[in-house]
């Protein structure tokens, strides 16, 4: 990405559930509960009257099993099927989005495609804390947020993103060969980076995520280029709330402290609605 320098090394419990918890319950209340010409008002003294001793124990027992639940609902989520990944065709007539800037101008539909995948981020890997003016940054120098936001509501650019061809010919570039047989980058014998948020087809086909989710991941949609690029920051359990670990995601992006210096830059910007100075934005 980037110059393409090489980088551096609400808890619902079915029925199903609730018979599972009943394990949990003192072996007499049981028993109790399946007599079935107990009076309902004497079941639900006996009941009180026999959890009271145990209550906290009891109580103590149900969370665990509610946090239980919640790791396998987290663990089936985790292990849904992989999205497709793919380019998709889309008409060229398309509307651009119209949806109100954000600090400093970022367009609309780029903040909503951060915000969303810093959300999904929470929930699924909480430990990076990424937060969306991270990615905004990583969007800004990359593709200034698909040319100013020049993407429909969908978050799908009016014209496709590519980087220059990595076939040796600009200083700087690695020579890349081709990965992908064209399929998202629409070349043969040579790769280049694809999409608002630069993603060489090798790394998207890695780190592809569905930011939007119809089932695709498509490095031209700035909802799943930005889910995409989190994931790819977060990768090897890095925290973003420390800065040495922060810069050593964003290194994974571009090999150049420059680049660092830009993309945080515009990160502190995003929050605080400052414009950065000429000084914080070195030439990458």
């Amino acid at each position: 990405m980037g110059r393409h320098r090489k980088p551096s090394s609400g808890n619902n419990l079915g029925r199903t559930s609730v018979l599972a918890l009943s394990g949990l319950l003192p072996a007499g209340l049981v028993a109790v509960a399946g007599a079935s010409d107990l009076d309902p008002g004497d079941l639900a003294d006996s009941m009180q009257e026999a959890a009271a001793p145990d209550r906290d124990a009891l109580g103590a027992r149900l969370a665990a099993a509610l946090d239980e639940n919640a790791v396998h609902a987290m663990a089936q989520q985790q292990h849904a099927a992989p999205p497709i990944v793919k380019t998709v065709a889309l008409p060229e007539n398309r509307v651009r989005a119209d949806l109100p800037e954000g600090q400093l101008g970022i367009p609309g539909v780029a903040v909503a495609a951060y915000q969303k995948a810093e959300a999904i981020l929470a929930t699924e890997d909480p430990k990076c804390a990424m937060p969306w003016s991270m990615l905004a940054g990583i969007g800004r120098v990359e593709s200034t947020h698909a040319f100013g936001g020049k993407a429909d509501s969908d978050g799908n650019p009016l014209s496709p993103v590519y980087g220059p061809v990595l076939d040796g010919s600009l200083y700087g570039n690695n020579v890349i060969h081709d990965s992908d047989d064209g399929a998202l980058d629409g070349l043969s014998g040579y790769d280049r980076a694809v999409g608002p948020m630069q993603f060489l087809p090798e790394t998207w086909k890695h780190f592809a995520a569905d930011g939007n989710g119809d089932g695709i991941a498509d490095p031209q949609n700035l909802y799943d280029a930005a889910l995409t690029a989190g994931k790819y920051l977060c990768s090897g359990g890095l925290n973003m709330r420390d800065l040495a670990q922060q810069t050593r995601a964003i290194l994974r992006y571009n090999n150049s402290m420059a680049y660092v210096a830009n993309v945080m830059a515009w990160a502190n910007s995003y929050n605080s609605g400052v414009a950065p100075k000429p000084a914080q934005l070195p030439k990458i």
